[in-house]
């Protein structure tokens, strides 16, 4: 599979390098360079400066070529544009967004884009460890 990242902070990284190493096919943006750090030495992937949102920087990481876009920016905003744009304009089949407002993610889901919610996962992972035997 040919996957475009956006956003190399912990959670990029950790999603690339898995991709990468079962063999995937995977470029990765962020506007800062530094970010690639995160990545293993053995990740096999391409790694290019810049935003999400940003047309030609997705023609430039092959979005046209993609199966899937996964949005891992820091904002909600920026993670839907991105997903939006990769979907409808460049018709990439699978689209991943991380939108952190629970109630919105559930909004751009019923426009054809796959959410998450570290939200609502995160609250519902805290009640569960409230009752988890020690």
């Amino acid at each position: 599979m040919r996957v475009v990242i956006m956003g190399c902070g912990r959670v990029g990284a950790a999603v690339a390098t898995r991709l990468s190493d079962e063999g995937h096919t995977v470029t990765v943006l962020d506007t800062d360079g530094f970010a690639f750090s995160r990545l293993p030495s053995r990740f096999t992937g391409t790694c290019l400066i810049g935003s999400g949102t940003d047309d030609r920087k997705l023609e430039e990481a092959g979005i046209r070529r993609a199966d899937a876009f996964v949005a891992l920016a820091s904002g909600d905003n920026r993670n839907i544009l991105a997903a939006q744009k990769a979907k409808h304009m460049f018709g990439v089949q699978i689209a991943v967004s991380r939108v952190k407002d629970p109630y919105r993610s559930e909004l751009f889901d019923q426009l054809g884009l796959r959410t998450f919610s570290p939200t609502k996962v995160g609250a519902e992972l805290a009640y569960d460890s409230l009752f988890a035997s020690p």
